[in-house]
Formats: structure tokens, sequence, C-alpha cells
């Protein structure tokens, strides 16, 4: 399994905005504390706020904080949303012109077994939630990482 960086920086957005709790930031802060383009995290930003993760508030005093609690925000369900294409191997798609034509599918035990692997890697991060991410016993070092004022 391979997470995407569109998934790295939706986590990293997060992690940023839960750690100025309900003040406002803006895409501009979490570029500058990461080093990452301000135009890539644009689209990822707007696609966590078109999914509830994160409130934008538009103007001149505008900015963005999460929409709700951090405890609230379960990573599996994070991961499933932004990742696009959670198949292991090609032949899992099924528009897949090796799943139409691969001569061991009907008898195949590798899709299976993958599909178990992705189901465990699933059960993991659904036991998590972004509030994991930011423990109080270090948030302090990560807000001084991050140089979050």
């Amino acid at each position: 399994m391979h997470i995407t960086r569109y998934t790295d920086y939706s986590l990293r957005v997060l992690i940023f905005v839960a750690l100025k709790k309900n003040e406002l930031t803006t895409i501009k802060e979490i570029a500058d504390a990461y080093g990452i383009s301000k135009s890539h995290l644009m689209k990822v930003v707007q696609e966590l706020s078109n999914k509830g993760y994160l409130e934008a508030i538009r103007g001149k005093n505008g900015g963005l904080r999460l929409s709700g609690k951090p405890e609230d925000i379960n990573l599996g369900h994070l991961v499933r949303d932004t990742e696009q294409d959670l198949a292991l191997v090609e032949c899992f798609n099924p528009e897949s012109s090796l799943n139409k034509g691969c001569l061991i599918s009907p008898t195949c035990e590798l899709k299976l077994i993958f599909a178990k692997a992705l189901e465990s890697f699933f059960s993991v991060l659904d036991q998590y939630t972004l509030a994991d991410l930011i423990p109080t016993s270090r948030s302090k070092e990560l807000i001084q990482i991050l140089k979050i004022c």
C-alpha cells in the first residue's frame, strides 16, 4: 500500500489546523510551516472543506479551522476519502484489462490475500483519530517544530 502525497498533505493540513485549536489559519501558514507549495495545498484544502473536515471562512480575516473535534476525525475514513485508488494490484480494478485477461483469475488466491491485507490496514487505521496524532504530551513540541504562534 502506498499512501499518495495528496493523503499525506491532507493529514498534515489537519494536524496543523488541529494544533491551532479554534484559531483560524491560512493555507500560506500551513505551506510555509511544511515547506509545501501553496498551490498544492489549495486543492487539498478545498476537498477537505467539501468533505466536511474543515470549515473555510472567506474574506480578509478568513481562514481555516476544523469542522469538528480532532477525536471525531477517524484516520481510516480520512484515508478512504482521500485515496483515489485502493487497488493493491491491477487485477483488483474491474475495469483493468489484466482483470479481464488474467488466466489464473478464477482460482487466484493472491487477490484474496491482498484484500485481507488491505482490510487489516484499514482495521488498524480505523482505531485512530486525528487526536491520536497530536497527543497532549507532544503538542507543545509539534507547535514549536511547525512554528505555530
